[in-house]
């Protein structure tokens, strides 16, 4: 299918909560459209964990980072996020290589990924904090994400509705220290384990020409 890179239904995702650790110090991180000539995206698909850890695997992307964003509370800690008070959402900010990946492909990810037809939630993951979201940090990705949900909907990839929102981007709030590259830092742990291994295994096998060699 022409512009449709989409190769699997959504992997199912499982509980993220866990038992939130000792807070680190926030600083606010607004949105970057570049950092050293690399490009951005920003998406909500949720638990950050896992989300992050296949990001990472994806050739052309250079820095993944966990955080908030779309909320309406400054500076957020991850407890008052996970009460679904505070309106953030769990996102990635990625930075990318244009020249080796497009925004087109970190879409096709993106909603390879997750489920996007399930409105504030991810498998046992429930609230607006994981949430399925875009957002554009320019009009281009903007209208991107437009085209790419709607020839989704063209195509019926999905047999229920997408719900995924498309939001210009705001303030965006770096997660505490422990949450970024969490897989790759706690491979032992049991979550890592039993659900991100799981859902890193699908994905490799289905995206073995776009990993990192």
């Amino acid at each position: 299918m022409k512009n449709i890179l989409i190769l699997a239904i959504p992997f199912v995702l499982l509980a993220c909560s866990v038992k939130a650790q000792k807070q680190q110090p926030k600083k606010d991180y607004k949105a970057m459209t570049n950092t050293k000539n690399l490009s951005t995206a920003i998406f909500a698909n949720g638990c950050f964990w896992c989300t992050e850890a296949i990001f990472r695997e994806l050739e052309g992307v250079e820095k993944v980072e966990a955080g908030y964003i779309g909320g309406f509370v400054e500076n957020p800690t991850y407890k008052a996020v996970c009460t679904g008070q505070t309106g953030h959402a769990e996102a990635l900010r990625i930075y990318f290589d244009a020249s080796k990946t497009s925004f087109n492909e970190l879409l096709d990810v993106f909603f390879a990924t997750h489920n996007p037809t399930t409105l504030n939630r991810q498998g046992a993951d429930v609230g607006t904090q994981y949430r399925s979201e875009i957002f554009y940090l320019n009009d281009a990705q903007k209208k991107a994400s437009e085209k790419f949900i709607k020839a989704l909907k063209t195509a019926k990839v999905f047999d229920d509705a997408i719900v995924t929102k498309i939001s210009k981007a705001t303030a965006f709030y770096k997660a505490e220290d422990y949450h970024q590259n969490y897989y790759n830092n706690n491979k032992s742990q049991g979550y890592c384990n039993a659900v991100i291994n799981p859902k890193l295994q699908k994905f490799r096998k289905h995206f073995k020409e776009k990993l990192k060699k």
